[in-house]
């Protein structure tokens, strides 16, 4: 079955990062917004926000946070990780601090965005996994991504259907 995949990352100071992961081509991912776009979609408000992600996580197998340094705690993060497992979709985490931005700087570890939610009155972040390169070199970072992220997504996918 063909996978399709959402990406939850903090715009501002990972957008560079997640487009490296976003651009693997391992599986077909969500369009991200143009910058326009996204202005409009904001003087919406928070009604107008929360359609955009509703339309953006419809028809996708798992939805893929990628976890920077200020990812945890975000309001629309949280709504897209609830949302996504609140849809049945697989839902897992992948550090992205070790990969350089456009500036060619690396970044800190991130808190998990996990911990602020309970499935069944377990800690999600004990349920979800999250998944940190064991390399601090961007490139194997980003060799490492590449190579585990469709295992990942199955893993995602497969401990969803035990919370069913």
């Amino acid at each position: 079955m063909a996978r399709k995949a959402f990406y939850s990352f903090h715009y501002i100071s990972d957008n560079w990062r997640a487009s490296q992961v976003r651009n693997m081509g391992l599986i077909e991912g969500n369009k991200p917004a143009s910058d326009n776009e996204w202005e409009t979609i904001v003087e919406g408000g928070d009604d107008e926000i929360q359609e955009w992600i509703d339309d953006q996580l419809y028809g996708r197998s798992v939805a893929i946070i990628l976890i920077g340094a200020g990812t945890a705690g975000r309001k629309w993060i949280n709504y897209e990780i609830s949302k996504a497992w609140s849809d049945r979709k697989g839902v897992f985490g992948i550090n992205i601090h070790n990969l350089k931005d456009r500036h060619g700087y690396q970044s800190t570890k991130g808190i998990n965005p996990f911990n602020s939610f309970t499935i069944d009155g377990v800690n999600m972040g004990n349920i979800v996994k999250t998944y940190d390169p064991p390399f601090s070199t961007s490139t194997y970072v980003y060799n490492h991504i590449k190579e585990n992220m469709c295992d990942w997504i199955e893993t995602a996918i497969e401990l969803r259907s035990e919370y069913d």
